[in-house]
């Protein structure tokens, strides 16, 4: 059964203080003497026209979807900022983890594909499906998911289904960790990727009365860094924290004093697996893996001291975001254990009801799962379910967390910020997403600040000869305040413009980040009284993947849109349209 928040108005408490107040667009507007932005006016600044959408600049191409053509419309290559970043012609990704050499240097990270299906050609109410690719926070460079001569399934594929919805499907490529400026420099670092899609926002709505589709309905779309940078998206709309990185790389609706004139909140997020709350992503992650003894249960405690060290910082992160559980009881580490046990449970009674030929094996049995083109067997000694009435007797979380962290092995510990501990300088976690541009990659939690012991990377108390609270307390330090504007739960209850509709799913097989991460992210969304439609839960048997309930997801988005009316008739704050 899936749980719907209407209008929940618990008060988020113990919220982390932001760095800058965050405000309304229309109340900033008025504030500074603008007049607060219109979604279908003319450009409200002068250097916005060089952001002008050309309406008859397309290719056709036709595509299959269900075995039916589509004729669509594909705007090429937009970029969406005026003084683009520019990158190196080679970028890390290639083949056998070289390089590839990337035909636009000038602004293919920071630009947009544009499909418009042709039941979508001049309709200006149409959603627009707002794809965001960059999974584990890396830069993504422009793609197009839709290509001439290709076959869609519109059950199976999100692409083939939002065509045939008649949505109008955006691809936008975003910096992030990984990129390699044209000066050899790092441009990706945090939050650059979190601005590029605010800026491909305000794109849109700059255009919107020369685009298909409506700017007041995009629907924001992303796996793993992709459903972290939706979910910082919709939870950060509007917020003035971002306006001097948007001036920079001059984005639509900041005019010449470095005021906002455009909106960048969202409509609707669907969010799969995000690995977010990335300054806390460590204490979750070692905290729910030795709270029952996961790691040496399995054999993954190579760094026991570490593990215990990292996980002893979640009791209190947890106490002080003040959550609470839809039956108004507290949530913290106390309880989280009982709360996830919950959304498992939850989760197999949702997909046994969905279908009356969906199972479970019984305790004893086997679960068949295939990954990486191998098919393995593991004994299900962890859930017992009444197959009669398709309810759970039992479920044992010792046993379950330990059938996780075997399907897939755990990650390392620090399993997000691990590049400089331990003589460490290759782990792929996301250590480079901060930093200056100048420097490779940057610490970004007390423990892995404190323990680095790389001499010369610029890092840690080794090089620094500072702590990591005596670093963050120098009002010259930067890294906290990228770790706060990628963060979706520093935003959520505040100020900033929260979407009212959000969509999020977790596999309960998905061992690349905690359960506690999604779990929080409800919560904290649920007690936001600007959310409307809060649709979370656990996807049954799934791995850190997304996009496999397309039926389910796209129901869930026409039922939003059709609740929310004409996006012509009022703007998303009730405001009258122009």
């Amino acid at each position: 059964m899936i749980r719907t928040h209407l209008l929940r108005g618990m008060a988020l408490a113990g919220s982390l203080a932001l760095t800058a107040v965050a405000v309304p667009a229309s109340a900033a507007a008025t504030a500074s003497g603008a007049a607060p932005s219109q979604s279908r006016g003319p450009a409200a600044d002068p250097q916005d026209s060089v952001l002008d959408f050309d309406s008859a600049s397309y290719t056709t191409i036709t595509v299959t979807v269900d075995g039916r053509p589509v004729n669509v419309r594909w705007y090429k290559e937009i970029c969406y900022v005026a003084d683009p970043v520019a990158a190196a012609a080679q970028q890390s990704g290639g083949p056998g983890g070289g390089s590839t050499t990337i035909p636009d240097t000038a602004c293919g990270y920071q630009s947009m594909n544009v499909f418009v299906p042709e039941s979508a050609f001049g309709d200006q109410r149409a959603p627009v499906y707002f794809a965001v690719n960059n999974g584990g926070w890396m830069a993504s460079y422009l793609r197009a998911s839709v290509t001439a001569g290709t076959s869609y399934n519109s059950s199976t594929s999100n692409v083939g289904a939002a065509l045939k919805a008649g949505y109008v499907f955006v691809d936008v490529a975003s910096r992030s960790r990984g990129l390699v400026g044209a000066d050899g420099s790092a441009p990706g670092k945090a939050p650059a990727a979190v601005v590029d899609a605010k800026a491909a926002v305000r794109y849109l709505r700059l255009n919107d009365a020369a685009m298909p589709g409506s700017a007041e309905r995009i629907v924001v779309n992303g796996t793993s860094g992709g459903g972290a940078l939706a979910s910082i998206l919709g939870a950060s709309g509007n917020s003035a924290e971002y306006d001097p990185y948007l001036a920079a790389i001059g984005a639509a609706g900041i005019d010449a004093k470095g005021r906002s004139t455009l909106r960048d909140d969202v409509f609707a997020v669907n969010a799969y697996c995000p690995i977010t709350d990335l300054g806390n992503a460590d204490a979750a992650y070692e905290w729910l893996y030795t709270v029952l003894a996961t790691r040496d249960t399995t054999g993954q405690n190579p760094s026991p001291g570490a593990a215990a060290e990292i996980a002893a910082r979640f009791a209190a992160y947890e106490k002080s975001l003040g959550l609470r559980n839809p039956d108004g009881s507290p949530l913290t580490a106390a309880t989280m254990l009982d709360t996830i046990r919950k959304e498992v449970v939850r989760s197999a009674e949702a997909y046994l009801k969905a279908d009356p030929a969906h199972t479970i094996p019984p305790l004893g049995g086997t679960f068949q799962i295939t990954a990486g083109g191998t098919t393995k067997s593991y004994v299900n000694d962890w859930i017992d379910v009444d197959t009669t009435t398709g309810t759970v007797r039992s479920l044992d979380m010792a046993k379950y967390l330990a059938f996780v962290a075997t399907q897939a092995a755990l990650k390392t510990t620090p399993a997000f910020d691990a590049v400089g501990v331990n003589g460490n300088t290759t782990s792929r976690t996301e250590t480079n997403l901060f930093g200056p541009p100048t420097q490779k990659y940057m610490n970004y939690t007390e423990y892995s600040w404190n323990h680095n012991d790389v001499p010369g990377d610029g890092s840690g108390l080794d090089d620094t000869g500072l702590t990591w609270d005596q670093y963050t307390r120098r009002k010259s330090t930067t890294v906290d305040d990228q770790v706060h504007l990628i963060n979706p739960m520093d935003f959520i209850g505040t100020a900033a413009d929260t979407a009212p509709n959000w969509y999020v799913r977790h596999g309960t097989r998905d061992r690349d980040t905690a359960f506690t991460v999604s779990v929080n992210l409800d919560r904290a969304l649920a007690a936001d009284r600007q959310v409307e439609d809060l649709d979370y839960r656990l996807a049954w048997n799934q791995p850190h993947a997304g996009n496999y309930d397309v039926p389910e997801a796209m129901a869930w988005i026409a039922g939003v849109v059709r609740k929310a009316g004409d996006p012509l008739a009022s703007s998303r704050r009730g405001q009258p349209a122009p």
